[in-house]
């Protein structure tokens, strides 16, 4: 297939590159035309504007980094809503509010055009080794032309339904979930710290034990290592993320008790100039308070 692409950032590029590997055409357009050439020198096209990534093939992707931008790739002169061709479809893959998703449906809708919503689970590397999922929000027809896209980047395509916004919650309520897994990580580590066992000990016990899982694993060693940079998940999208978990929450009457403390420990990790951290700094924060850091 020939599809655009509009955003290259981490997973922008790991996206576009496993498009690319799977023999799709792409047409990549980047606010900041330097960021293409990596993907230009292994065969992407580049594009001049929002218009030419809109029209270059059968859909076109974003992937930005908060409501902000995607409505205003949208919706600015020049924009999808003024250059998706009539039918054309829109896959937003980042990860955005419930309310941008339900701005984005109806401006789509009155320009005769289609939405899905496609958010990633996993961190750009595991994008990059074939090992990450997608949830996809959209229209039947067009999410079953688009399969070969999704299939192409990740191994695992759960479809949430036609409503494009349910992709949405999905990704933000498993965000959640594992936000304030890791939230909770940081005091359990904490707590043996403070009686002098070690925390790679501690460690082992988890993840060889009842959560030997993949986010357990990963957190659990990063914590336990104290090392969070470089960042998969930074602390100013985990806190982006924390943010929309509340909202969406609030919105519909659903007390989200621990997401306040998730949110918390985000802050705090702000507050110390940890902006550009793994959000499993969040555990460091947890020390400061507790004593030890």
């Amino acid at each position: 297939m020939k599809v655009g692409f509009i955003g290259i950032g981490r997973m922008g590029e790991v996206m576009t590159r496993r498009l690319l590997d799977a023999g799709h055409e792409v047409g990549v357009y980047n606010r900041t035309a330097a960021k293409l050439k990596p993907l230009t020198d292994a065969g992407a096209k580049p594009m001049a504007s929002i218009k030419d990534a809109a029209q270059f093939g059968d859909a076109v992707f974003t992937m930005l980094g908060d409501d902000a931008a995607v409505l205003a790739v949208v919706g600015q002169v020049g924009g999808l809503k003024e250059t998706l061709p009539a039918g054309g479809i829109h896959i937003c893959a980042g990860t955005h509010s419930v309310v941008a998703v339900e701005k984005l449906k109806a401006i789509h809708r009155d320009a005769g055009q289609v939405l899905i919503t496609s958010p990633m689970f996993g961190r750009p590397e595991v994008v990059a080794a074939g090992q990450a999922g997608i949830v996809v929000g959209g229209p039947a027809q067009e999410v079953a032309r688009c399969r070969p896209l999704f299939a192409a980047i990740a191994p695992r395509v759960v479809e949430a339904g036609a409503d494009p916004a349910s992709a949405a919650v999905i990704k933000i309520a498993n965000n959640f979930v594992l936000g304030c897994a890791i939230e909770a990580l940081g005091e359990g580590f904490s707590l043996v710290r403070k009686y002098g066992i070690a925390p790679e000990i501690f460690n082992r016990v988890l993840t060889e034990g009842l959560f030997a899982c993949g986010a357990y694993k990963i957190y659990g060693t990063m914590i336990a290592e104290e090392r969070y940079l470089p960042a998969g998940q930074s602390v100013k999208n985990g806190l982006k993320d924390a943010n929309l978990a509340l909202a969406a929450g609030e919105a519909k009457g659903v007390p989200l008790p621990s997401g306040n403390v998730w949110r918390d420990r985000l802050v705090g990790a702000l507050a110390h100039g940890e902006a550009d951290h793994d959000w499993a700094v969040m555990a460091h924060d947890q020390a400061r308070a507790s004593g030890l850091a």
